[in-house]
């Protein structure tokens, strides 16, 4: 099983209630959908992203599953969350790498193509 077997897309919005500008904190939402587009079932063990806001600064997360979940995502099939992130500017940027196994025990990596969060009207 290969990376291009996982498609990952995603939707960002920004969540005007859970931030203050003055504070520098900017709120973002995001609801990814994992498709299995191969022929074997995967099952997502972890991720790692990388969080970068626009003065350039970067945050790395790590750690199992999503949402607390371990999903197993058969061929052809998809699974949906949604999670946030915060950071201390307007616009800012995510991107990483899910860690899947399929059923074989064979480990492998989907690429997380890279999104950018972004308070609506502020950048085109």
């Amino acid at each position: 099983m290969s990376d291009a077997s996982i498609a990952i897309t995603v939707q960002t919005q920004f969540l005007n209630d859970q931030s203050d500008p003055a504070q520098q904190r900017f709120a973002f939402g995001y609801t990814i959908t994992i498709r299995n587009n191969g022929k074997e079932a995967a099952q997502l063990l972890s991720r790692h992203w990388i969080i970068t806001d626009s003065d350039g600064n970067v945050q790395e997360v790590r750690g199992k599953g999503v949402v607390g979940e371990q999903p197993r995502i058969p061929p052809g099939e998809s699974f949906s969350y949604s999670s946030g992130a915060v950071i201390p500017t307007p616009v800012g940027s995510m991107h990483g790498t899910y860690t899947l196994i399929n059923d074989h025990g064979d480990h492998f990596e989907a690429t997380i193509p890279a999104f950018r969060l972004a308070i609506p009207g502020l950048v085109n």
